[in-house]
C-alpha cells in the first residue's frame, strides 16, 4: 500500500472511530497495538506494564482523537502518547523503589549490626511489612509521607501541592508516623536482642 493510500485508509478509520464505530476502533487497535506494545516494552522492560500501557494508550488516544491533526503522522501521535505513559510508569516505579529504599534505610538504622543470612531474611520481611503498612495507609496520610520523606519537599510546598494548610500537613505527617510506629512496634521488638 502506498503512503497516500495508507494515509487515506487511516483517515477513514479515524473518522469512523470518532463516530464510535466499533469495527473501526478494532481495526485501529489491530493496526497499531504491536508497535505501541513494543515501544512500551522497550521503555519499561516489563511485559505486564507494557500491556497496561498499550491499553492506556488506546484509551487516551480514542478520548482525544478529535484533537489529532492529520498534518502529522498518526503513528507518531499515538507513539508520543505511549512514550509519555511509559515514562510516567517509569517515574512511578522509580518513586516506589526509592520509597522502599528509604523505608529500608529506616529499618537498618534500628539495627546497625552485621546480619547473618537468617537475619537478612528477617530484614527483608521487615521491609515488606513496612512497605505494606505504608501501602495500607489512606491517601491523605500516605501522600504527605511520600512528598516529605521521599521527595524531601518542605512543608510549605507539600501544602501547596495538596491544597491544604501547613498545619494540616504537620498533623497528617504526625498521624502517619504514629500509625507506622504503632503498626511496626511488634516488628522492631523482634529485632531487638
Amino acid at each position: 500500500m502506498t503512503d497516500n493510500a495508507e494515509t487515506t485508509n487511516i483517515s477513514s478509520i479515524l473518522a469512523l472511530c470518532i463516530q464510535g464505530d466499533q469495527s473501526a476502533i478494532e481495526a485501529l487497535v489491530r493496526t497499531f497495538e504491536g508497535g505501541v506494545f513494543r515501544l512500551a516494552l522497550s521503555v519499561v522492560d516489563d511485559p505486564m506494564d507494557a500491556s497496561e500501557i498499550t491499553q492506556e494508550t488506546f484509551i487516551a488516544a480514542l478520548r482525544s482523537l478529535r484533537s489529532y491533526r492529520e498534518n502529522s503522522s498518526f503513528k507518531a501521535w499515538i507513539f508520543t502518547i505511549a512514550m509519555n505513559l511509559s515514562r510516567s510508569r517509569l517515574r512511578k516505579r522509580k518513586a516506589i523503589d526509592r520509597l522502599r529504599s528509604l523505608v529500608a534505610g529506616f529499618i537498618r538504622l534500628e539495627s546497625q549490626k552485621t546480619r547473618s543470612p537468617e537475619e537478612t531474611l528477617v530484614q527483608n520481611e521487615n521491609e515488606r511489612a513496612v512497605w505494606q503498612a505504608l501501602s495500607n495507609m489512606d491517601e491523605k496520610h500516605r501522600l504527605p509521607v511520600i512528598l516529605r520523606y521521599f521527595h524531601e519537599l518542605p512543608i510549605s510546598e507539600i501544602a501547596d501541592i495538596l491544597k491544604i494548610n501547613e498545619g494540616t500537613v504537620h498533623s497528617r505527617l504526625h498521624h502517619a508516623r504514629q500509625r507506622l510506629q504503632q503498626e511496626l512496634k511488634d516488628l522492631f521488638k523482634q529485632d531487638t536482642p
